[in-house]
């Protein structure tokens, strides 16, 4: 069966699970943890979103352009990783979906997360472990050759010379983290701040979607190696 017959079958059935049921939006930058986050929530029964779908519209959040975003939010219970941990998309899902719940994941620090992504990225597109140049990310195959460095550019402020500048990244990063915390700070039922790698963080997610715990902490995915 053709992948485009594929996604539109998966997508139409999860639009007729999920149809009426409360929406949960993972909202934290890549590399804080959210490939568990999806782990877990799927685990507990919830209609994860099909994540390809998401990412090939990050050119539509580039232009604030929400219509095709909101529509595939119709398709799941929860959605998590570009365009959801892009700046300015929660709060539009956060107006079209009311009652809906956020959740920020975080790292213990910018600095960590920083290294987190940047060993990730390195992994994945750099040549001999080294971060990824312009070159590197213009030629890596992910969805189509280029994207990753059309990414970059839609995503940061970098010099073409130095994409992962650090200064840049972790301002950014941390400029989410607080838009976010502002955004919802007289309504704390409805974001989460959640270090997956913190005691009890499992419990904590449990006890805000108002469900019982499967496990006694995390269920790890695509882990960095990073701490």
């Amino acid at each position: 069966m053709p992948k485009q017959i594929k996604k539109v079958l998966r997508e139409t059935h999860g639009m007729l699970l999920s149809a009426g049921k409360q929406k949960v939006f993972g909202i934290g930058f890549n590399k804080t943890g959210t490939t568990s986050l999806a782990k877990a929530m799927a685990d507990l029964g919830f209609i994860i979103g099909y994540q390809r779908t998401g990412e090939e519209l990050i050119q539509d959040w580039s232009k604030r352009d929400f219509t095709k975003i909101i529509k595939y939010c119709k398709t799941g219970q929860f959605f998590q990783d570009v365009p959801f941990s892009l700046p300015y998309t929660f709060i539009v899902l956060d107006q079209y979906f009311p009652g809906s719940k956020f959740i920020l994941t975080m790292r213990d620090s910018s600095e960590q997360w920083y290294q987190s992504i940047t060993s990730f990225h390195a992994k994945k597109w750099g040549k001999n472990g080294r971060l990824p140049t312009k070159e590197d990310l213009m030629a890596a195959p992910y969805i189509y050759k280029g994207r990753a460095w059309d990414s970059n550019r839609l995503i940061f402020d970098t010099p073409e010379t130095d994409p992962y500048q650090k200064e840049d990244l972790i301002e950014r990063y941390e400029l989410h983290n607080k838009l976010v915390v502002d955004y919802f700070r007289f309504r704390p039922n409805d974001l989460l701040e959640l270090n997956v790698a913190a005691p009890g963080a499992y419990q904590k997610l449990c006890g805000f979607l108002g469900v019982k715990a499967m496990y006694e902490g995390f269920p790890w995915e695509n882990k960095t190696g990073v701490k």
